[in-house]
């Protein structure tokens, strides 16, 4: 199968199209490879996808709608994985014009290109983010999304809103991705639980938010990969005749969304006494209150992923932050 990937240099498509390549599929990676975080990991990531033969690659923006048609058209990939984006709730606050640049501008380009080349489906990367300040104890796809608190979460929720609006127009097979806290090997490093295993081990303080009183749905990367892999066949139907009450799936286009995540609230505290055992180190903390844009819980119910797929995202935390750490040894004190 023909599947272009964008943002292939980055930590989720970088992991899945590794595992697709692995099994025979041929890859396009498309990835700007900017400098927001090392570009030197993104950098490495990439040349292990050049070893495989069924993989090239072409370096190029998302607002570059030429260049992402172009791509698209010489390709002409079955599937597009639209993995590319502006990351970090944070970073969001101080450079706004970037997320609606890459978010927004770019994830547009990929859609219309998407239509001219008639893909059999395409799957979008979207956040937990876009549930904000939702009071549900379990974040469920067909909840009403309207209280974003970050500029990141408002360009991912209105990326949905595109994205639903091309499918009707256009009968177009999108599937939007909203992943939950994801971690593991290869991951980012402005993410906290990079930041904190690169604090602790160099002795430096970690910043704790909101006291440590926040809770995450740590979804590790391989669970991840193997649902996102499921569902890539997985087409959404509208025309189907009984519809399950919990399924999002767009009564006027082929369109849903899907929440990929493991179903368990872990509180920060316990997440950080881990990664603590694991470097048998204890970090020196500097509590804070909570951050503009952050919201002090997330929790998916991921049963409709299951429903489709007959996957549930299964390594724990601890596993998951043992798995992590090895890779950082291994990568950083080579």
């Amino acid at each position: 199968m023909k599947i272009l990937i964008t943002g292939s240099a980055g930590f989720i498509g970088f992991s899945i199209a590794h595992d697709l390549l692995k099994v025979g599929h041929t890859i396009l990676g498309y990835d700007s490879i900017n400098n927001y975080y090392d570009v030197k990991l993104k950098l490495e990531r990439n040349k292990i996808l050049k070893k495989f033969k069924k993989y090239n690659f072409v370096k190029g923006e998302l607002e570059n709608y030429k260049k992402v048609n172009n791509t698209v058209i010489n390709f002409k990939p079955e599937i597009i994985l639209h993995l590319a984006a502006q990351a970090g709730v944070r970073y969001s606050l101080i450079a706004p014009k970037k997320y609606l640049s890459s978010n927004i501008n770019g994830t547009f380009n990929i859609i219309e290109a998407a239509r001219h080349a008639n893909v059999k489906h395409l799957l979008i990367a979207s956040s937990s983010s876009v549930y904000g300040l939702s009071k549900k104890k379990k974040f469920k796809e067909i909840d009403k999304v309207d209280d974003q608190i970050s500029i990141y979460a408002a360009t991912k929720k209105s990326t949905e809103s595109i994205a639903h609006a091309y499918s009707s127009l256009w009968k177009i097979p999108i599937t939007m991705l909203r992943f939950f806290t994801v971690y593991g090997p290869w991951g980012r490093p402005d993410m906290a639980y990079f930041k904190f295993t690169q604090s602790i081990i160099n002795q430096r303080k970690i910043d704790v938010y909101n006291n440590g009183h926040m809770f995450r749905d740590f979804t590790y990367i391989d669970d991840v990969v193997k649902s996102i892999t499921l569902l890539l066949n997985k087409l959404p139907n509208n025309k189907i005749k009984k519809k399950s009450k919990n399924d999002s799936i767009s009564s006027v286009a082929p369109f849903r969304i899907v929440n990929i995540g493991n179903q368990n609230k872990v509180l920060l505290k316990d997440f950080i006494s881990t990664i603590e055992k694991a470097l048998n180190m204890e970090a020196k903390k500097n509590f804070l209150p909570i951050q503009k844009g952050d919201v002090k819980e997330t929790l998916s119910d991921s049963s409709l992923l299951y429903k489709i797929t007959k996957y549930k995202p299964k390594i724990n935390y601890v596993e998951g932050i043992n798995r992590f750490i090895k890779w950082y040894k291994d990568y950083y004190q080579k």
